[in-house]
C-alpha cells in the first residue's frame, strides 16, 4: 500500500471492516460502538476526541441482500449517517471522503453493446440503481454534496481483502477469500459469467485515498466537491476471477464452470455491468489503482508471504 509520508491527521468510520482495517494503520479507525453514524451525538464526540483534519467514510449498510427487507435500516446509516456525519465536518471544516459504491448504476450496459468492450461508467453517466441499497447509497451521496458541497464521493467495486482477511481478525468474507476456501473444498462450482465489473484490493483503494489526501496536503491536487471512481483497472466477470484465483492457487482454472444470473437468483440483482472508468480520477491529477490482475497477484502473494 502507498505509505506517504506527510499525510493530515486521518478519521476513518467503519474502522472494522475491510477498508477501515487496511486504513487503521495510518489513520485512528474506531469501531461503531465509538463511532456511530446513525448517531449525531456519538459523531460529535468522536469528531472533537480525535481531531482529524480529514475523515474518510467507510461506514455502510452492505448487506445487498438484507437491504431489499430492510431498506429503512439501509437508509439510517447509507444516507441519514452520511448527511448527519457531512454536517458535523462540515461545521467544523473537516475535510471529508465519502466511500460509495458501483450499485448507484442500473447495471445496464452503455449503449446494449457487448458488456467486454462497452466503455466503462463514468461519474456523470445516468445512475438508476434497482437494488435499496444502491437507492440508500446514492441518496447518501447527494445528501452529502447537498449539506457539504466540498465532499468527494469515491466510488469503489467489487471490493476484497482476500484469504488473509482471517489473519486480520476480519469477520465475514469476500469474493476472492471464498474461492480460495473453495477450492480447496470442491471439484468443480459454477460461478456467474455474465455480470461485469471491477474487481479491486481494499490495499489498492487504501493506498490510492492515501495518495489523494497527501497529494492535497502537499497542495499538487483538489479533490473537493468531485465524484470521483477508484477501482481496479481493466475489467471482468466473476468466473474470470474465480479462475485469477484458481490459477495462482496452482489449480486448475477449467474447475470453475461459467453460468448465468438466472442461475443463483437473489433477492437484489446484481448489476449486470459495473466497470468503473478511471479516467476522473486520472483527470483529478491522481495516479490509477493497479489493473485488476496484477492487483490481485499482489494481494495473494502478501498472503502467501505472510502465511509462511
Amino acid at each position: 500500500m502507498f505509505r506517504p509520508t506527510a499525510l493530515p491527521q486521518i478519521l476513518v468510520t467503519g474502522g472494522r471492516g475491510q477498508l477501515g482495517h487496511a486504513l487503521s494503520g495510518v489513520a485512528d479507525a474506531p469501531g461503531r460502538d465509538e463511532l456511530d453514524i446513525t448517531n449525531p451525538a456519538s459523531i460529535s464526540a468522536a469528531l472533537d476526541r480525535y481531531s482529524p483534519e480529514a475523515v474518510i467514510n467507510a461506514a455502510a449498510y452492505t448487506d445487498v441482500d438484507g437491504a431489499e427487507s430492510d431498506e429503512a435500516g439501509a437508509h439510517a446509516i447509507n444516507t441519514v449517517g452520511v448527511r448527519d456525519l457531512a454536517v458535523a465536518c462540515r461545521d467544523r471544516g473537516i475535510r471529508l471522503i465519502h466511500i460509495s459504491t458501483d450499485y448507484v448504476f442500473s447495471g445496464a450496459v452503455p449503449g446494449g453493446g457487448d458488456p467486454a468492450t462497452a466503455p466503462a461508467l463514468e461519474p456523470a453517466d445516468l445512475t438508476e440503481p434497482t437494488t435499496a441499497y444502491g437507492r440508500t447509497k446514492l441518496e447518501g451521496e447527494r445528501a452529502a454534496l447537498e449539506v457539504y458541497p466540498e465532499t468527494t464521493v469515491v466510488r469503489t467495486a467489487w471490493l476484497y481483502t482476500g484469504p488473509s482477511r482471517d489473519r486480520m481478525g476480519l469477520t465475514g468474507s469476500d469474493f476472492v477469500a471464498t474461492m480460495v476456501r473453495l477450492e480447496h473444498e470442491r471439484d468443480e462450482l459454477n460461478v456467474v459469467d455474465d455480470q461485469w465489473g471491477s474487481p479491486t484490493s481494499t490495499q489498492a483503494l487504501a493506498g490510492g485515498l492515501l495518495e489523494m489526501l497527501a497529494d492535497e496536503k502537499a497542495g499538487r491536487v483538489d479533490a473537493c466537491g468531485l465524484t470521483l471512481h477508484a477501482a481496479g483497472g481493466g475489467r471482468a466477470t466473476w468466473c474470470e476471477l474465480a479462475r485469477a484465483v484458481f490459477d495462482w492457487c496452482g489449480a486448475d482454472p477449467e474447475r470453475v464452470r461459467p453460468c448465468s444470473s438466472e442461475e443463483f437468483p437473489r433477492p437484489a440483482p446484481r448489476p449486470a455491468f459495473s466497470v468503473l472508468s478511471d479516467a476522473s480520477w486520472r483527470a483529478a491529477g491522481l495516479a490509477p489503482l493497479p489493473d485488476w490482475r496484477a492487483d490481485l497477484t499482489t494481494a495473494m502473494a502478501e498472503h502467501a508471504r505472510v502465511a509462511r
